[in-house]
């Protein structure tokens, strides 16, 4: 079986919407986009590429897919976060997208159906891990059933009063922390496995 692990830039708050840029995702009038963008150092950096140079296949909801596509494929620009993208099997989940569609961004796999279903199914069947970079709605899905093995949380320190959470009014859930490393802009990078 396939474990699957999820990367997510969070607020103090548990915030999770509109990490990157003010136009990213401006759902219910939110106002604070591209929160993110000024806490990136070399030990951030560094951190992240530790986990692109582990392989695996992506998975993605389709809104954070649509976004990625526009943002980071199909281009080569030298980036080794755009190649490891661009390289990567990618699947989205999506009950809208057709299937010429997932033809927008090479090596997607569209998983046609409820994301908690497909993915359970992908995640039976023999493969590399999965790994998930934001896709906050898919994620909170996922999490509700049970089916995320471990979370790398980049703790921002800020609070922003507003926006998507990531967890929401999800189930109990405990925690074992594995590691954690500070940045030098105060993000806190911890990893997490889910107990059983």
């Amino acid at each position: 079986m396939r474990s699957i692990t999820v990367t997510m830039s969070v607020t103090l708050d548990g915030v999770v919407q509109g990490l990157g840029r003010p136009d990213e995702d401006t759902r219910g009038g939110f106002a604070h986009g591209g929160w993110g963008t000024r806490y990136q150092d070399d030990v951030l950096a560094r951190e992240m590429g530790k986990g692109m140079s582990r392989p695996g296949d992506m998975l993605f909801g389709r809104r954070t897919w649509q976004d990625f596509t526009t943002a980071w494929g199909p281009r080569a620009d030298g980036n080794p976060f755009t190649t490891h993208l661009n390289s990567a099997t990618k699947y989205v989940t999506s009950t809208t997208l057709a299937d010429a569609d997932a033809d927008a961004w090479e090596n997607s796999i569209l998983l046609r159906g409820e994301a908690v279903e497909t993915v359970a199914e992908l995640k039976a069947r023999p493969g590399p891990d999965l790994s998930v970079i934001g896709s906050a709605s898919l994620v909170r899905d996922l999490h509700a059933a049970g089916l995320i093995d471990h979370y790398t949380l980049l703790v921002h320190p800020l609070t922003l009063g507003t926006g998507a959470r990531l967890f929401g009014d999800g189930p109990l859930t405990e925690f074992a922390l594995t590691s954690c490393v500070p940045t030098t802009k105060g993000v806190v990078i911890a990893r997490y496995d889910r107990r059983i």
